[in-house]
């Protein structure tokens, strides 16, 4: 849609190197499958066996062994069961970042009961519609969560207290258990397999919440067999060993973390570098502290990092890997030239999908590669964002997406018998499940997962994030990527954040552009300088119309940016504190909205 700064690219490799390196995460993921007994706490105890003494776990200044962490495990099962615990009960889990987490976590797997992970940044309506679709009959709650249930009607609350930062309003009264205490007291010793008995990996192991972007999360289903294949998976994609060690400041209620980074760290025998939150001060000093060597990311915390001011030590650190998405290519540039080259493994896919991509070649910019459709579950097919349908030809299927045309990514549904790669393990909700998957797509019967999301896939066969299905808007006519217009503007000097969407204009169809943009601390707006670069990279259509300047992003815990409400407020002065602007194209910049202003603008 516009011109990017660019750096000169590297050789593109032949579709069979590629597809090397794709067979040998589709051998590790046939290590599973579906009717075996092997599960997570097998893999515990496996891993403690291999790597007993090395660290697993690094918080602050405290360091604990694979075995180490095991005893804090056992003890806590025992505990767990000792208060009538069983397996495949479902147990709420509300827990920062710190090693408390994974005590209770790894512990309900040793039980064989079922982890609901939580937001610990929400409380109320939010809070009760997890606990009710989860059906957890008790909550494991560290002290530092236990405000968010204040008048939540919630299970029994078993509380793991918080010598950081106890809760003063004597909170700790509510609940019905210590469980650090009663752990405390409890055997060491590996609980016998005996209280798993019958459990299969195909069963649930986690429920982990989607982002909640657009909405009231959704519960999704994590088998046993899914969180080993994602960690042998990753283990022989980025070779990780056991002097490797992830940092982790990605929330471990979502999937990136615990689905991603603690599953990798366990097949490897690496170790995992806790901070509760992420801190844009603190980065670079932890992960030199820890020697951490990988990092998982999005793309608006790469944005905050390169905002900071720059240091002549900025590309002195271990850190030789990155594994995420969201790393727009001007990003992605600008990170290498500044903090050094490392291998990106930028990805697309979802806590429930069936199928996904990878950028195994350090491609700037791509989200993976098809070498062989023949060999993938993935397929692109035609969205009409007019009718918000997707075409179907004379036979009454699906068409697929052309090169370079943005299609939606969807995963055909794959279901035999002890099999779990191609499964849509789906949510805790029927209904949810349902509305998530395409039936008679290509033929009679069929059923694939619908991801809601528009990729674009090159002649090379590298695949592009375009956007997500309702975020992409039309205006004079033409399509707009969101997400386009966000890594276009984004390395704006002193931006911090960017949120594109599209808004509402009386007596006009379609939505228009806007776009909050958050700048750091000592940054100013410039409105003539903002429409040069929206000008010199953009067409005029897809420039945003109107501007807001927002103190801080609305993100997610899982540092994604949401945009519900500022869909809703649009660009109404009444309801907006924030500064609004408007595009003034006879003068070259963005002007301060007023209603002559905007009638300038849309020509009237």
């Amino acid at each position: 849609m516009g011109a990017r700064m660019s750096t000169p690219a590297p050789a593109i490799p032949s579709r069979e190197t590629t597809q090397a390196k794709l067979d040998r995460r589709a051998r590790a993921a046939a290590r599973h499958t579906a009717n075996q007994s092997y599960c997570i706490a097998e893999r515990i105890e496996e891993a403690v066996a291999r790597h007993g003494e090395r660290d697993c776990l690094r918080y602050g200044d405290e360091r604990l062994s694979y075995a180490a962490l095991n005893r804090r495990v056992n003890q806590a099962a025992h505990a767990l069961h000792g208060l009538g615990l069983r397996c495949g009960d479902v147990v709420a889990l509300c827990i920062e970042n710190r090693p408390a987490f994974f005590y209770a976590w790894l512990a309900l797997a040793k039980v064989g009961a079922v982890a609901a992970f939580l937001n610990t940044n929400v409380g109320g309506r939010a809070l009760a519609h997890a606990l009710e679709t989860t059906g957890a009959r008790r909550v494991i709650v560290g002290e530092e969560c236990l405000a968010l249930f204040d008048g939540v009607d919630a299970p029994p609350l078993w509380c793991w207290p918080d010598a950081e930062r106890p809760d003063a309003e004597g909170r700790r009264a509510r609940c019905e258990v210590d469980l650090e205490a009663a752990a405390v007291a409890a055997a060491v010793t590996d609980p016998p397999p005996a209280w798993r008995a019958g459990l299969l990996a195909e069963r649930p192991a986690i429920y982990i919440f989607t982002s909640g972007t657009t909405g009231l999360p959704k519960a999704a289903l994590i088998s046993h067999a899914r969180w080993l294949m994602t960690g042998d998976v990753m283990q022989v994609t980025m070779d990780i060993g056991s002097d490797d060690c992830f940092y982790t400041f990605l929330p471990l209620y979502h999937g990136a973390a615990s689905l991603s980074a603690a599953a990798t760290a366990f097949a490897g025998g690496a170790s995992l570098a806790l901070r509760r939150k992420f801190s844009r001060r603190e980065f670079w000093s932890d992960v030199r502290r820890h020697g951490a060597t990988i990092c998982q990311y999005v793309g608006e915390i790469c944005r905050f990092l390169l905002a900071s001011p720059a240091a002549d030590d900025d590309a002195v650190h271990p850190l030789r890997k990155m594994v995420g998405a969201g790393l727009a290519p001007e990003v992605w540039e600008l990170w290498v030239r500044r903090f050094g080259a490392m291998d990106i493994y930028e990805g697309w896919g979802s806590t429930e999908a069936n199928t996904n991509t990878l950028n195994l070649d350090n491609r700037v910019g791509s989200c993976g590669r098809v070498p062989f459709w023949d060999k993938t579950n993935l397929r692109l097919v035609r969205w009409d964002a007019d009718s918000g349908t997707h075409p179907r030809g004379a036979d009454g299927f699906l068409q697929l997406a052309a090169v370079d045309e943005p299609g939606e990514a969807i995963g055909m549904i794959i279901d035999l018998p002890g099999v779990v790669a191609g499964r849509f393990e789906g949510y805790t909700s029927a209904e949810a499940t349902e509305k998530k998957i395409l039936r008679n797509a290509f033929r009679a019967g069929d059923a694939w997962w619908s991801s809601g999301d528009l990729l674009r896939c090159d002649a090379d066969g590298y695949c592009w994030f375009v956007d997500r299905i309702g975020d992409t808007y039309r205006w004079k006519s033409e399509n707009v990527s969101t997400t386009e217009v966000a890594d276009l503007l984004g390395d704006f000097p002193g931006l911090d954040a960017i949120t594109v969407y599209g808004v509402a204009v009386p007596g006009h169809e379609g939505r228009a552009g806007m776009a909050a943009l958050v700048f750091a601390p000592g940054e100013c707006f410039d409105g003539a300088a903002f429409h040069a670069l929206a000008a010199q990279r953009l067409p005029r259509y897809a420039r945003p119309l109107f501007l807001r300047l927002s103190p801080a992003a609305d993100m997610t815990g899982n540092y994604k940016l949401r945009k519900v409400d500022l869909q809703r407020q649009g660009w109404d002065a009444a309801q907006i504190a924030d500064p609004l602007y408007v595009i003034d194209e006879a003068a070259g910049r963005y002007v301060p909205l007023t209603p002559q202003a905007v009638a300038r603008a849309l020509g009237e």
